[in-house]
């Protein structure tokens, strides 16, 4: 990733690598799900479920957009990336309302 515009480029390259770009992604979102589920706990079921179903969700629209096909258009980007970012906040807002912190 270039730091400035004409910079050299500093980072592990993987603009280079679409498989490596996704694993790295993918191991990511895994650690940043197994750090949240160690640091709370369920208070309920919807806690419990609710947890594997956004997990879930957000990986299969990760992959929808991976090995999807491109957008229609610049506007549907825009509908859907504020439209689904609304749903996701609330989503994670309610969830995160069954859950505790631990310790």
């Amino acid at each position: 990733m270039p730091l400035y515009p004409g910079s050299s480029k500093f980072g592990l390259g993987l603009w280079n690598s679409v498989p490596a770009t996704i694993t790295v992604e993918v191991v990511m979102f895994f650690a940043g799900i197994w750090i949240y589920a160690r640091a709370t706990r369920a208070r309920d079921a919807i806690g419990r479920w609710g947890l594997s179903a956004l997990a879930g969700f957000l990986l299969a629209i990760y992959v929808a957009s991976a090995a999807g096909p491109p957008p229609p258009s610049v506007i549907a980007i825009v509908v859907a990336g504020i439209a689904g970012a609304a749903v996701i906040v609330a989503w994670a807002w309610w969830l995160d309302g069954h859950r505790s912190p631990v310790g």
